[in-house]
């Protein structure tokens, strides 16, 4: 079965890793057919184990290789796929749109955290199939007030965002 890891905290705030070394990691923890897709922690690969087991063997294998506290979100192709199908803004030049991965009801955290933010004119939050969407102005991301709260320490291991072009590339990459 295709999955695809999508790692938190990569290549921001001293946590510095390059992706041939990432892939080298779950290649050695069994992993087959391991590839990178850009270098924010989108690792896609092969494995015939479940997500929730993979899971906890590649944050094991990630945070004893790279000696920080590793936190990684698995999902399938089809999940990868739905995150792509179900995105509810239009696209536009002026505005950035993206999804979330994250534990079972991050979600409804995320949009109670929006919903108490000021918001930028056109900025957005949908929760569509149990996935969470943002749509930003550009330039906005980092200094908007909902931003801010997507750094907050007891949310760390909660989620992680990425901007939906990278989930076309990464369903590319799955082929």
């Amino acid at each position: 079965m295709k999955y695809c890891a999508f790692l938190r905290g990569v290549n921001v705030k001293g946590t510095n890793m390059k992706m041939a070394e990432v892939c080298k990691v779950f290649e050695e923890a069994g992993m087959k057919e391991v590839s990178s897709v850009l270098a924010s922690g989108n690792i896609v690969f092969s494995s015939d184990k479940h997500a929730d087991d993979l899971k906890k063997i590649l944050e094991k294998a990630m945070s004893e290789h790279f000696s920080y506290d590793a936190f990684l979100f698995i999902k399938s192709q089809e999940e990868t796929e739905a995150f792509w199908n179900s995105i509810p803004f239009e696209k536009n030049e002026n505005l950035h749109i993206y999804a979330f991965v994250g534990m079972p009801g991050v979600e409804k955290v995320l949009m109670e955290e929006f919903q108490k933010a000021a918001q930028a004119e056109h900025e957005k939050a949908e929760i569509i199939h149990h996935l969470f969407y943002w749509q930003v102005p550009k330039g906005n991301t980092l200094d908007s007030t909902f931003g801010k709260v997507l750094g907050k320490k007891s949310l760390k291991d909660q989620f992680t965002s990425r901007n939906v072009n990278t989930f076309e590339k990464v369903l590319k990459k799955m082929g």
